[in-house]
């Protein structure tokens, strides 16, 4: 079959087209003839290493994928072949004390497709049975792709960490990331209030089209005063943040009385000084979160499906112009999500 696969850490050249051997899904596994394949900023970092981190190279990467169903693997039952399906990136052993518990993402074996193990960048992908959800026919297999990751993640921020509820005050950053349209649309379908920050205007405006209620483009402007004012003299019930050192330390002091700030990605660097006084004075919490847990992911997908969450897609690339969906993401234009629509 033809993949995607990485040999090597660097630039848009590592990604190699190549044929290999198609993969057989072993017992409780299934195979997944892919349509559709989402970029998330994750698959970058998969491409380009990070310092102190080892990814099992070689590796196909793609992280979120829908197709259908081409063969059962031995056990599986509940799943039939030629089903449309998209795949919860996330995988976990199901059987230590966290999984059974339903917390999947705590378990100690807990991976990524795409970037713990072999993803969706090739024809056929191989995946737990249990990692599989079938896909209503209204719902397009391109849809069906651009959730999962960023979706997961954000309802796992905003909801489970963050228990946000109806009248909340929340400021998310980087309004056109993916995990941001998400984090947007969920704290909206939750009756929050939402602030985002975006590097343009013209990213503002799409912003305010995903239902933010008021955007700082802080690039031209003081985000930190836009938001005291904005709020009123009040703070921030929950702040969104995957930037890092250039927002959460100033995010501390914007957070009311019990505030939470959550955390899933430090873009502008991970070491940072942090004031520690709001945090005990005020009693905040700053909560890491990653990916998140199968019930999650159904939940955010049953949204999905009834219309009342729809991902933003920026562009969609064929996926021998994988560099050049690559290449797009890095440029930091996009608004929602990077398609690449699988070999024909």
């Amino acid at each position: 079959m033809r993949a995607v696969r990485i040999h090597e850490h660097g630039g848009f050249d590592v990604l190699s087209h190549e044929k290999i051997e198609v993969p057989l899904p072993k017992v409780g596994e299934v195979q997944i003839k892919v349509a559709w394949c989402a970029l998330n900023h994750l698959d970058t970092w998969v491409r380009r290493g990070v310092p102190g981190h080892k990814f099992p190279l070689p590796i196909t990467p793609g992280c979120d994928f829908s197709g259908h169903i081409s063969q059962l693997g031995e056990g599986v039952e509940g799943l039939e072949v030629g089903q449309a399906v998209c795949v919860n990136p996330g995988f976990s052993c199901g059987e230590c004390r966290h999984c059974q518990a339903g917390n999947e993402s705590l378990c100690k074996g807990y991976g990524i497709y795409g970037e713990t193990t072999d993803g969706g960048n090739a024809e056929f992908a191989v995946v737990n049975a249990r990692n599989v959800l079938p896909v209503p026919g209204h719902i397009g297999l391109d849809v069906a792709a651009a959730f999962p990751l960023t979706y997961l993640t954000a309802w796992h921020m905003v909801v489970v960490r963050c228990r946000i509820k109806a009248g909340d005050r929340v400021l998310i950053h980087a309004a056109g990331s993916g995990v941001s349209v998400a984090a947007t649309q969920i704290a909206k379908h939750f009756g929050a209030q939402v602030m985002v920050t975006a590097g343009s205007q013209p990213k503002l405006d799409l912003a305010a089209a995903n239902g933010a209620d008021f955007g700082v483009n802080y690039r031209e402007g003081d985000w930190r005063k836009a938001a005291k004012e904005w709020v009123g003299g009040a703070n921030f019930d929950i702040i969104v943040d995957h930037v890092g050192v250039d927002t959460l330390p100033s995010g501390v002091w914007l957070l009311a009385k019990g505030g939470r700030l959550v955390t899933c990605g430090v873009t502008s660097g991970a070491e940072m000084k942090l004031n520690l006084a709001p945090i005990f004075f005020k009693s905040l919490s700053i909560l890491g979160s990653t990916m998140g847990d199968i019930q999650d992911f159904h939940e955010v997908a049953k949204l999905i499906w009834q219309g009342e969450l729809c991902p933003v897609i920026d562009q969609k690339f064929a996926m021998t112009d994988l560099e050049k969906a690559h290449r797009h993401l890095g440029e930091r234009k996009v608004f929602g999500k990077v398609l690449v629509r699988q070999f024909e």
